[in-house]
């Protein structure tokens, strides 16, 4: 059988970076957040910060961006909203050509759309995920509440404007998981256990 890889979306306050650590620990493989971004700046020659700043964001306003750049006297740390998807298309496939891995986010169901994959997207009430995000982030639940549409907002604004679909929409994937129901750990074992039953995961 080839590399496992499994494609995680996720609501912010969801827990979908921790369900994706737990899946990690269990199967023994890697996953892919951050460390993505990272590759990626590494490889492109840009800051690292820029695409820190950009990561997930579609911007409409690339021309105004690049103008921007110009007169702060910065035009090397430009690019377009096409170029980082290019780059982190490429970093992508290349961790999927090399081994198992967890990838999350960043349209990778979509960009891995050809390959043997398993595709989850992981969601929980809006209730629960302003109570998380408000103690993790030491927030009021109106801050938090806040900070989760715009989170939401701008990771369904990347991913529609790169795959011309819809974030989040079930049929985007072969599971879909409510993780305040079974937990993070629960949720874990529920995406193994799918896999496994697919025969994605052996």
């Amino acid at each position: 059988m080839g590399n496992i890889i499994i494609n995680i979306g996720r609501q912010f306050g969801s827990g979908g970076g921790f369900v994706a650590k737990a899946i990690s620990s269990r199967l023994d493989i890697p996953y892919y957040d951050n460390e993505l971004i990272s590759k990626a700046a590494e490889e492109s020659g840009f800051s690292k910060d820029l695409f820190n700043f950009r990561d997930e964001k579609a911007s409409l306003f690339s021309m105004s961006t690049f103008f921007e750049s110009w007169r702060f006297g910065q035009p090397q740390n430009y690019m377009n909203d096409n170029t980082l998807f290019s780059i982190q298309s490429k970093v992508i496939t290349e961790i999927a050509d090399k081994g198992s891995a967890i990838i999350i986010g960043r349209c990778s169901d979509y960009i891995l759309r050809d390959r043997k994959c398993l595709d989850v997207f992981i969601t929980a009430p809006l209730e629960f995920r302003i109570r998380r995000v408000s103690e993790r982030e030491n927030l009021t639940e109106k801050e938090a509440e806040e900070l989760i549409r715009r989170k939401d907002r701008t990771r369904q604004t990347y991913y529609n404007y790169f795959t011309f679909g819809s974030w989040g929409s079930a049929d985007n994937y072969d599971l879909c998981i409510d993780s305040s129901l079974l937990g993070i750990e629960g949720t874990a074992e529920t995406i193994i256990d799918f896999g496994r039953r697919t025969d994605i995961i052996p």
